[in-house]
């Protein structure tokens, strides 16, 4: 078995409410890395009051003076470019992130970031973040699995096909979702926590 090693782990929350279950899950998440001997690094995007809208100004600046904007957010910058590991941690509404969570990808996942824009027609852009080599998606939904596998489960194929495409070759990506949220026991939401804390232990 592979010794356990320290790894730099960025925890991205995304919910309103301190009092939710993610709330919960992003305490535990953070507390378990902790235990565990990680370096961990985390933003709570609503506690924050992270602004997630891209203004017409910054939009102006977004291929041809790309500094002016990272130097507005060097923080989460920096804590991109850092990390090892990335762990995000949500609520699923309307079949993906919420806005402050979108906004945070388009505030911060930047050209000169997270991508180089593509050079020509029919190619990809290059991706930047190759630091990161693991992540793990823990989110919640109000509809049931099935639901999803018939629309297509926009939501996370965001995250394990579009961003994992800018990580590491090899990236390892790890999927934690409860459905029927709604609806769920307390029974179900601790099965649930139990499931990702065993998923955070085999992070190294």
């Amino acid at each position: 078995m592979r010794e356990a090693s320290i790894v730099r782990v960025l925890v991205i929350f995304s919910h309103p409410s301190s009092e939710s279950f993610g709330a919960s899950v992003f305490e535990m998440a953070c507390r378990i890395l902790k235990t565990a001997g990680h370096e961990v690094r985390m933003h709570d995007l609503y506690q924050e009051e992270f602004q997630p809208i891209l203004t017409k100004e910054e939009w102006d600046d977004y291929l041809s003076n790309t500094d002016q904007i990272i130097a507005k957010h060097s923080d989460h910058v920096d804590d991109l470019q850092w990390a090892e590991a990335l762990v995000v941690i949500y609520p699923t509404w309307f079949y993906g992130a919420p806005a402050m969570l979108k906004g945070w990808l388009e505030r911060v996942c930047i050209p000169g970031v997270a991508f180089e824009v593509a050079d020509a027609k029919q190619k990809r852009p290059k991706p930047k973040m190759r630091n990161i080599r693991y992540l793990v998606g823990i989110t919640s939904s109000g509809s049931p699995w099935w639901w999803f596998q018939i629309i297509g489960d926009p939501g996370r194929r965001l995250w394990t096909r579009g961003l994992r495409a800018l990580f590491a070759p090899g990236c390892k990506v790890v999927w934690r979702q409860i459905y029927n949220m709604n609806h769920s026991s307390n029974a179900d939401r601790v099965k649930f926590l139990k499931r990702v804390e065993r998923t955070l232990k085999r992070i190294r």
